[in-house]
């Protein structure tokens, strides 16, 4: 017993100033990288932070870092561009809470954050996380081109359109998803005889064709993205903080949190972020051999597993390294919020495959306190589950690591992201990939534009009509558009359009 204490302690982190703690003491598999390495990946993340290239692809440099220290930004006018934007965001979010900046018809109620992926996921974690509510605006997404998801949405918001503001959020003004979502918006709003720039806030990089468009047509508002932000560290800019301001959440303590995990973690000794990475390299044998399971045990972070994954996936999921040596890299992240997990997956944890290790992340006080026996009691066992499975999976020889947060608040969740947005840093150095271009997603988006031609092109043939002509079928269509290597993208075009006749508008 005492033997397991100390274990414990030796390998438990907590850092008090922060409310901030990481448990190693149920990690199976040690970590074989050297002090040389830990130091250069150090030394690598220096680097980052000074502004020398990071996403060679593109020949971007990588600065979210300085979205929460502008003072570090290399040069001095994008120390001034990044300030004046937080205050900006700040000025724009206080107008509108307080009915300086209204809509024709009335003060805005609701807000419509139109986006995909990065323009998105964060600001979801945000919302889902700290929104309270108190300002009496009520967020909404659109975050896909499923047209099932803009009935939703509009559903949602009922006939409280007219007090709608709209956040579109895309940084090149051309990504087809938020393109689509703005059209469709537009058009629901055109159809209510609403003038829609009077509703509509642009943010993306200066001189896209959404920037243009939004000061060509004066929306409300526009605010800039910049090239050296990639979309899943984008949460600490615009495109985070101001639907989390227009929320009420405290902007100024999210990014103090951020700022404050980013000075721990650039220290040579007891970095957590360094510690994490170091122990994924471990147990996944430094080549993703194992997945990584997110448990947060607290619902206002469901969203976490999510936003994990794309900030992971994204990051880490690589076919060549630097070098350009084909190495098909990647750290899977799934996950579910505890004790959710409980009734659904950690069967298979505790005695299925052993291709996994945990990451669980407890919240040591709610959002209210427990005034009453029984809430303090429901407390008690969400607490109590979490260490019960935490047990189980470590009497069975599988691994976790804890991440406790002393309570859950703006402040907190700053930290918490930048902690695996540093410890991602390092994993990409551990493992000698650009963390920072995707170009496995690019491949993916000139896919579809050449299947979307496709689409015009059997669009052009039926002469605008949905309806097959009578005899028609996918060979045919495909010779007669000349492209009889596709028969079956064809087909599949044919299928889809053949159902569309019934389909309802909104």
């Amino acid at each position: 017993m005492i033997d397991g204490w100390q274990h414990f302690r030796k390998n438990w982190l907590w850092f008090e100033e922060f409310g901030i703690g990481l448990d190693f003491s149920k990690v199976f598999v040690k970590s074989p990288l050297s002090e040389k390495e830990l130091h250069s990946a150090l030394d690598a993340m220096e680097k980052l932070e000074g502004g020398s290239i990071a996403n060679a692809t593109e020949n971007r440099r990588v600065g979210h870092y300085w979205l929460r220290a502008p003072d570090l930004a290399p040069e001095k006018y994008l120390t001034a561009e990044i300030s004046k934007t937080f205050a900006d965001v700040k000025a724009f979010a206080t107008g509108v809470v307080n009915g300086e900046i209204a809509a024709r018809l009335g003060t805005f109620s609701d807000v419509l954050c139109i986006g995909i992926g990065g323009s998105a996921l964060g600001t979801q974690l945000l919302a889902d996380a700290l929104a309270y509510g108190s300002n009496n605006l009520s967020i909404h997404f659109i975050d896909n081109t499923d047209p099932d998801g803009f009935v939703s949405a509009v559903r949602a918001i009922g006939d409280r359109l007219f007090r709608t503001l709209v956040i579109v959020t895309s940084k090149s003004g051309s990504t087809p998803e938020p393109r689509n979502g703005l059209a469709v918006v537009e058009d629901i709003f055109r159809e209510a005889g609403l003038h829609f720039p009077d509703h509509a806030v642009a943010v993306s990089c200066v001189g896209s064709s959404l920037d243009k468009r939004a000061r060509d047509e004066r929306w409300l508002a526009r605010f800039p993205m910049w090239d050296w932000v990639g979309g899943r560290t984008s949460v600490t800019s615009a495109v985070g903080l101001l639907p989390a301001a227009l929320c009420a959440i405290d902007v100024d303590a999210f990014i103090s949190g951020a700022a404050a995990m980013d000075r721990l973690t650039r220290c040579r000794e007891n970095n957590p972020a360094l510690q994490l990475a170091a122990a994924w390299y471990g147990l996944t044998g430094g080549k993703g051999l194992a997945d990584m399971v997110v448990l947060p045990y607290c619902d206002r972070l469901s969203y976490f597993p999510k936003y994990l994954q794309q900030l992971i996936m994204e990051s880490l999921g690589k076919r060549l390294d630097r070098k350009g040596v084909e190495v098909c890299q990647g750290l899977t992240v799934y996950g579910n919020r505890g004790s959710t997990d409980q009734h659904s997956y950690v069967q298979q944890l505790r005695d299925g495959l052993k291709n996994f290790f945990v990451i669980f992340v407890e919240v040591l006080r709610g959002r209210e306190q427990r005034n009453s026996n029984a809430m303090r009691v429901a407390g008690e066992y969400l607490e109590g589950f979490y260490l019960g499975t935490r047990e189980a999976l470590a009497d069975a020889g599988r691994s976790s690591i804890t991440i406790t947060l002393r309570s859950l608040s703006a402040h907190s969740l700053g930290m918490l992201i930048a902690l695996f947005e540093r410890a991602v840093g390092f994993y990409a150095e551990f493992i000698n990939v650009n963390a920072y271009d995707q170009p496995g997603v690019e491949a993916g988006k000139a896919a579809a534009d050449r299947i979307l031609a496709l689409r015009n092109d059997v669009g052009r043939f039926l002469g605008g009509q949905n309806i097959v002509p009578n005899g028609g079928d996918a060979e045919t269509v495909a010779a007669a558009i000349g492209r009889p290597n596709d028969v079956e993208m064809v087909f599949k075009w044919l299928e889809f359009l053949r159902a569309q006749d019934d389909v309802p508008r909104i």
